[in-house]
């Protein structure tokens, strides 16, 4: 007898997966009242798991060699996602399982989320894992259109430009059976490489949380915890192609170990939708910082306080 795994099995029956598509190769120029709202990239990514303090030492020392993203302001901004998967989980565990190529579908949005509203502005987004590159493709939409292309799986308004991506959206919706499975949600502050590091970014996540439940963004009284302990921050460094000396040095200087660490798969143990795999961070894992005879009379270093302030912000 042979046994499958849960993703061999979601995988059997399925279609071949369509390639890439080619935002650029869909036919004429956009109509005037409609315009491309389509945006494709593809990078590298290194995540660490750093403490919020130690993060906020390697940001500053980062500034030195980089510049903040124009759109983070200082104490950075909000960064939620809807993640869509099927009832038995596919992508999780497709994620699990370490596949060479693996897609998932989310509704994104930026900043806080007090108003948000059918007209906020959201991206639809397919983020896929081909080997190594991870690969983007998104639309910007107001949010009641995007719920009604990845919910009601309805065709909505596009261009020509925008149809391979918003067909693709339907078929996956239509045939994996996806809906709403969890929400993420961190704060971010973000650095971009100049002069020769132009393809260079760096990104903090701290404070990331999410719910498996109440899956509308801008609900009152949303029932959010954290998935990652509070005192622990995500950074990412993306690079289109290789990482610069100077970063591998300060990875190696700082110690920073390379983790393979997915929020949304965080989500989903921390909620019990799935068995707490080998990739979990747990809180006993990662203590903590305890205090020592060199603090001051209040029992927290200095910079300590210092992150604390800026994440209350």
């Amino acid at each position: 007898m042979v046994f499958l795994s849960k993703a061999a099995a979601a995988r059997e029956g399925r279609a071949a997966e369509p390639r890439l598509a080619d935002s650029g190769d869909q036919g004429s120029e956009d109509p005037l009242h409609v315009a491309s709202r389509l945006h494709a990239f593809n990078r590298f990514e290194l995540k660490y798991l750093v403490p919020v303090d130690q993060a906020a030492q390697i940001r500053d020392e980062l500034a030195e060699r980089m510049d903040r993203d124009l759109h983070s302001p200082v104490g950075g901004y909000g960064v939620w996602s809807l993640y869509y998967d099927t009832p038995q989980l596919r992508f999780y565990w497709e994620k699990i399982e370490g596949l060479k190529f693996r897609r998932k579908l989310r509704i994104r949005h930026y900043g806080n989320l007090d108003g948000v509203v059918d007209e906020s502005l959201v991206c639809v987004e397919i983020k896929q894992r081909v080997n190594r590159v991870t690969q983007k493709r998104r639309i910007t939409l107001p949010y009641g259109v995007a719920r009604r292309l990845c919910d009601g799986r309805e065709m909505v308004e596009h261009s020509p430009k925008e149809s391979a991506f918003i067909q693709e959206v339907l078929d996956l919706t239509v045939r994996l059976n996806l809906q709403p499975t969890a929400i993420t949600g961190y704060q971010r502050e973000a650095l971009v490489g100049r002069g020769a590091d132009t393809g260079l970014r760096v990104t903090f996540d701290r404070r990331v949380r999410g719910r498996d439940r109440d899956f509308h963004f801008g609900i009152q009284t949303p029932e959010n915890r954290f998935t990652i302990p509070p005192h622990m921050s995500v950074m990412e460094i993306k690079v289109n192609e290789r990482t610069p000396h100077w970063i591998t040095d300060l990875a190696a200087r700082r110690n920073l170990n390379l983790v393979r660490i997915s929020k949304y798969v965080q989500s989903i143990e921390a909620f019990g939708l799935a068995p707490r795999s080998v990739f979990h961070i747990n809180e006993a894992d990662c203590p903590p910082p305890t205090p020592t005879e060199e603090q001051p009379p209040n029992g927290r270093p200095a910079q300590h306080d210092a992150s604390l302030k800026v994440g209350a912000q």
